[in-house]
């Protein structure tokens, strides 16, 4: 069984009011209210405000092109450093901090938690894949802004550089339309000042 991925958009101010040791368990029970899942519903994609009646400062974000696994986003960033090499400067830098932001090791400036959150006793199995503060969360909407634009333009690099097959970023369609996901998921939580919280659910 793969690692998956869930994302919620947080108000960072509440969740700082909620008391430590109930943070985590109060966004997991965010990500996947128990009394609120009904396994016969038709899979609902896109935001979900709130993510669940009893924590309206949070919403959930349901990818509709990875069935909630992580592997997409991994698979993402490989094929992003197969071509990467092959694009304009501008184009790469923008969507070098995009993606670090997101689904990289590097993160963003002002990506972090803020002690919101404890470190991860076994970061094998980690309890957060991403953490943005809401400053981190509105310089990954500035630079979305500058990367939509420009996303077209990779359509010709990973044609003449495909990845490798079998993986399950393929080709330019697959990976544009994971990244214009990312681009709803950041833009959502910017809208409303929030931070984003990816959870491996």
């Amino acid at each position: 069984m793969g690692l998956d991925i869930t994302v919620l958009a947080v108000d960072w101010e509440r969740l700082g009011r909620t008391p430590f040791e109930e943070r985590y368990a109060l966004l997991l029970d965010a990500a996947a209210p128990e009394d609120e899942l009904d396994g016969d519903a038709e899979r609902q994609e896109g935001w979900l405000w709130p993510a669940a009646s009893h924590v309206p400062w949070c919403g959930r974000y349901e990818f509709h092109s990875t069935s909630g696994s992580y592997k997409p986003h991994f698979w993402a960033g490989q094929a992003w450093e197969d071509v990467r090499g092959h694009v304009g400067r501008e184009t790469r830098d923008h969507l070098d901090s995009f993606l670090r932001g997101l689904i990289g090791d590097g993160g963003t400036e002002g990506d972090t938690d803020s002690g919101l959150f404890a470190g991860d006793p076994t970061p094998w199995r980690p309890r957060l894949l991403l953490a943005c503060t809401p400053p981190a969360v509105s310089a990954l909407a500035g630079r979305w802004a500058r990367v939509e634009p420009l996303l077209e333009s990779l359509r010709e690099p990973f044609g003449a550089h495909p990845t490798r097959p079998g993986r399950w970023i393929e080709d330019f369609d697959a990976f544009s339309v994971l990244l214009r996901e990312w681009g709803v998921v950041v833009t959502g939580a910017e809208r409303r000042g929030w931070g984003l919280v990816g959870l491996p659910l």
